[in-house]
C-alpha cells in the first residue's frame, strides 16, 4: 500500500535534447531521484510532438537549441494541447530574447545546463509545484522588462499588418533568416521591418520589441 502511494506521487518528467549524452545524463538524475519519474526521454521536437500527447507528463526538460523544429515552438504546439504540462528550459546561453520567447511560448523556468543537479532536481519540484524557477540574473530581467512604463502602447497602433506579422514570428523564437522563409520576404525587407518596428516602438533591441508588442 505504501509503495502504492509513493508511485502515485511521483512527478513524472520528460527529457527533449539531442545530445545524446546530456539526454543520458538527464534520464539516469531522474531515475536515481526517488521522488521522479522518468516519462520518456526524446532527441527532437518532431518526436516530442508525436510521443509526449500519448504519455503526458507531469514536467517537460526542453532543449532550446532543437534541430528541426526548435525547443520555443515545441513547447508552444505542446502547451496548447497539453496546458496541465509544466516546461522547464534548459539552455548553454544565458539571453533574455530566449527568455521571453520561452514564456511566450508558456514555459514557466528557464535554466542554464550547466546548473547542478540538486538545483536542477529542485527545479523540477519547483514547477511541478507552481513555481517559476530561474536563475537570479534572469529574474531579475523579467522584473526589470515589465516594471518599465508601457510606454509605446499607442504607437503599436501605428504597425502595418506586415510589422505585425514580423513580430508574431519574432515573438515565436524564429531567426531574421526563418522569419523571411515564413513571410516569403526578402532577408533586406525583413531588415527594413527591423528599423521600422524598432523606431514605432521607440525600442533597440528585439526583446524589447517583443515585450512592447505583446503588451500593447
Amino acid at each position: 500500500m505504501i509503495a502504492t502511494i509513493t508511485q502515485n506521487m511521483q512527478v513524472k518528467v520528460a527529457i527533449v535534447d539531442d545530445d545524446e549524452g546530456i539526454r543520458t545524463s538527464l534520464a539516469a538524475l531522474i531515475r536515481r531521484a526517488p521522488a521522479l519519474k522518468l516519462a520518456g526521454d526524446y532527441p527532437d521536437a518532431e518526436t516530442a510532438l508525436k510521443e509526449i500527447p500519448r504519455h503526458p507528463p507531469d514536467v517537460v526538460l526542453m532543449d532550446i537549441n532543437l534541430p528541426g523544429i526548435k525547443g520555443v515552438e515545441c513547447v508552444r504546439q505542446l502547451k496548447s494541447t497539453l496546458p496541465q504540462v509544466q516546461f522547464l528550459m534548459l539552455t548553454v546561453y544565458e539571453d533574455s530574447d530566449s527568455l521571453f520567447n520561452s514564456l511566450k511560448a508558456g514555459a514557466s523556468g528557464y535554466l542554464l545546463k550547466r546548473t547542478a543537479s540538486a538545483r536542477l532536481l529542485e527545479a523540477i519540484r519547483d514547477v511541478h509545484g507552481g513555481g517559476s524557477p530561474m536563475t537570479p540574473q534572469l529574474a531579475r530581467r523579467v522584473v526589470q522588462f515589465f516594471s518599465k512604463p508601457a510606454e509605446g502602447e499607442l504607437s503599436a497602433s501605428r504597425l502595418t499588418p506586415g510589422e505585425r506579422e514580423f513580430l508574431d514570428q519574432l515573438a515565436n523564437g524564429y531567426a531574421y533568416k526563418e522569419i523571411a522563409d515564413r513571410m516569403k520576404i526578402s532577408i533586406d525587407t525583413v531588415r527594413s521591418y527591423v528599423r521600422t518596428v524598432y523606431e514605432k516602438l521607440h525600442v533597440h533591441s528585439r526583446t524589447e520589441a517583443v515585450v512592447k508588442y505583446l503588451r500593447g
